[in-house]
């Protein structure tokens, strides 16, 4: 009886040590993902080192920051800014739309990725749809505020921005907010929207399924437009943009 009691004793603290054990590694791992996390998040937004090469160039002004961060990155190509809001990044361009999906402007691995240009489009910004990629990060980081546009007051109230590149800086009145998917060909193709017809058929697009859209805005087939996009939401399809107009910073 006494070994029985004994072997009891000897399994309910070889027990104990394994519910111990099992509190300890579960709550190191809750720890380390709530760290981990913490730090994909803080990494999404601009570090001192970053921001020193954000240009400030006024209207037809030279970016020579801009330039110095291209000689790090050949593949950076401009900076974008909306106002008042979170969107604030260095512009990439890469071999393909998925090179620059986790990966930094530095070359390394990042789950937020960079702000990249389709490569489909001129690097210059010179066609007349340019598309622009970015995650959506629930902080509002990267393109997180781009998700903002749905809402009708704050889609009022932020109605510019800023697009620098190395030898010129223009401005961006924001036009309209699109909730489209992923395979939306009109939206997701910078191809087909070179002829003035094109951009006539594509801006009548935008017209009928905006979520918001600037009534008192004459958008011409002649503009250069931009897009802003990102995910509705990452388990999902679902895509929203934000469209605007490339002006002259010295007509804006």
């Amino acid at each position: 009886m006494e070994k029985i009691s004994f072997v009891a004793r000897v399994g309910n603290r070889i027990l104990n040590i394994f519910v111990m054990l099992f509190v300890v590694v579960a709550i190191s791992y809750s720890g380390y993902a709530l760290w981990d996390t913490y730090n994909i998040y803080r990494g999404a937004f601009l570090d001192d080192d970053l921001l020193k090469y954000k240009p400030y160039g006024g209207p037809g002004e030279e970016n020579p920051t801009l330039e110095e961060l291209m000689q790090i990155n050949k593949d950076v190509i401009g900076w974008i800014a909306l106002d008042d809001t979170h969107v604030d990044y260095p512009v990439v361009v890469g071999k393909d739309d998925m090179e620059y999906v986790n990966k930094d402007i530095y070359g390394n691995f990042s789950l937020s990725g960079s702000i990249f240009l389709t490569m489909e489009n001129s690097r210059d910004f010179s066609d007349p749809y340019n598309l622009v990629y970015g995650h959506h990060m629930d902080n509002g980081a990267m393109f997180g505020d781009v998700m903002e546009f749905i809402d009708r007051k704050y889609f009022d109230r932020h109605k510019t921005g800023s697009l620098y590149l190395p030898d010129m800086t223009y401005g961006i009145e924001l036009w309209a907010c699109v909730e489209t998917d992923a395979y939306d060909d009109v939206m997701y193709n910078v191809i087909n929207k070179k002829s003035e017809e094109d951009m006539k058929q594509f801006i009548s697009y935008i017209k009928k399924n905006a979520t918001n859209i600037r009534e008192d805005m004459d958008i011409r087939p002649t503009d250069r437009l931009i897009a802003l996009s990102t995910c509705v939401d990452a388990s999902t399809n679902g895509r929203a943009l934000v469209i605007g107009r490339l002006v002259d910073c010295a007509t804006k």
